[in-house]
């Protein structure tokens, strides 16, 4: 009998964290998906159960510590073991920083960043006493530079690399694999179809981002010896400057 293995991917929506919990689920992964509404999920459940999989939908505010923790505890003591966790989740609001306010940066800062320490901290809880599992964490082009208008963006994204960093070099000795994915450059989903067409329409020449092949770099990422394990992949479409 197979034994039962689960992956969770916290931020799970029709482009990136939908693709990953997809590709898992092919590889007989129950793949647990979570996002604040999770009547948002039942697109993406009835998707992976139509191709053959197991999936569970979960409501969860990933900036509420008291919400991750029952989350994971539900995950390990009802479904299955946790051996991937994927922090998928960010906010993002494009201001200038005189006109950026305090509200606006603290729900950045929460739901791209803070939300990442909970889960991964809970996430390094549940693998440890097993000495192994891959905790990956979803980073953007402003993990790596901050540009105008883009200073709460850039902000979470530069604190959830230094996390990532941090929990690497901590967690690796023990086991657990730790890495970070720099998605840079557009991805193909609806939303960037309607509000950025000329951009969209670089899709002919394979100049935006294919979720599908995001996912691929995420299973080849958890299947990686620990004698060669990736901390930082970085993602992009030929075409994207760097």
């Amino acid at each position: 009998m197979t034994e039962k293995r689960a992956i969770l991917v916290v931020g799970a929506g029709n482009a990136t964290g939908g693709a990953v919990a997809r590709r898992f689920a092919r590889e007989g992964y129950i793949a647990c998906v979570a996002r604040r509404n999770a009547d948002e999920l039942a697109p993406l459940v009835a998707r992976i159960r139509a191709e053959g999989g197991k999936a569970h939908p979960v409501g969860c505010d990933a900036r509420e510590e008291e919400q991750v923790v029952k989350l994971f505890g539900e995950i390990e003591r009802d479904i299955a073991p946790l051996e991937v966790v994927v922090f998928n989740a960010s906010a993002n609001v494009r201001s200038g920083i005189t006109e950026l306010t305090a509200e606006a940066y603290r729900k950045v800062w929460e739901t791209g960043c803070f939300a990442g320490f909970l889960v991964g901290r809970e996430a390094a809880k549940a693998m440890l006493p097993r000495g192994r599992g891959s905790i990956f964490f979803t980073g953007a082009t402003a993990s790596l530079r901050g540009r105008p208008g883009f200073a709460a963006f850039a902000g979470a994204k530069h604190g959830l690399r230094a996390l990532g960093q941090s929990m690497a070099r901590e967690l690796g000795p023990k086991g657990i694999h730790v890495a970070q994915l720099i998605i840079d450059g557009g991805i193909d989903t609806e939303w960037m179809r309607q509000n950025f067409p000329d951009r969209y329409a670089l899709k002919e020449r394979d100049g935006i981002l294919d979720p599908e092949a995001i996912a691929e770099a995420y299973w080849r990422l958890h299947l990686q010896p620990r004698n060669a394990w990736t901390h930082e992949m970085d993602l992009r479409p030929w075409i994207e400057p760097w």
